[in-house]
């Protein structure tokens, strides 16, 4: 990781959803699926899935802030997915979607915690996003790493994900990288 590169790592619902938007960012240097916030000393998805573990599917974002910023990271993150579900996206439902910012440090904490307030009243209900100190990050299995790019015509990546990055292509169009 390069000096000025920092990390970001969020949760909301599936990492095949969260992993194809978040890469298409400039000052995103790269996406990595996996596992944080349970309370297993490992994590792997079948387990993951059991809610065995209590960890959350989720995304370690690599950045530069100077590019791009964590609070633009986190303003994406909740408009990119549904943060007023609990435990929930789509048909996905259990603990290991939920809707989570898996802060490094008080700066990250206090970041979102202003920009959940603040986007508060875009919502028809209450955002539910959780915030969770980093402890630790489990790289998912080599299969679920680019997933969408490696099965775009798949009929959940057309269900699920393309919508996704729809909404982001019409949201933060100024935000994404030069093809």
């Amino acid at each position: 990781m390069k000096n000025n590169q920092k990390v970001a790592t969020f949760g909301g619902g599936c990492f095949w959803c969260t992993e194809a938007v978040f890469r298409r960012l400039d000052g995103v240097s790269s996406v990595v699926s996996g596992y944080a916030g349970g309370t297993a000393d490992e994590a792997n998805y079948r387990d993951v899935c059991d809610g065995t573990t209590d960890h959350a599917e989720a995304i370690e974002i690599t950045f530069d802030p100077e590019i791009i910023s964590f609070e633009t990271l986190v303003h994406v993150h909740l408009t990119t997915h549904d943060p007023t579900t609990l435990n929930q996206q789509g048909a996905d439902r259990g603990t290991q979607y939920r809707s989570v910012i898996f802060y490094h440090n008080e700066q990250q904490k206090n970041i979102a915690r202003f920009v959940i307030k603040e986007l508060a009243t875009e919502f028809d209900n209450p955002i539910v996003t959780t915030l969770e100190p980093y402890e630790e990050f489990f790289v998912a299995e080599k299969n679920h790493q680019e997933y969408y790019e490696r099965n775009e015509t798949a009929r959940y990546c057309q269900i699920v994900i393309v919508p996704k990055i729809q909404k982001l292509e019409e949201s933060w169009a100024h935000l994404l990288k030069d093809d």
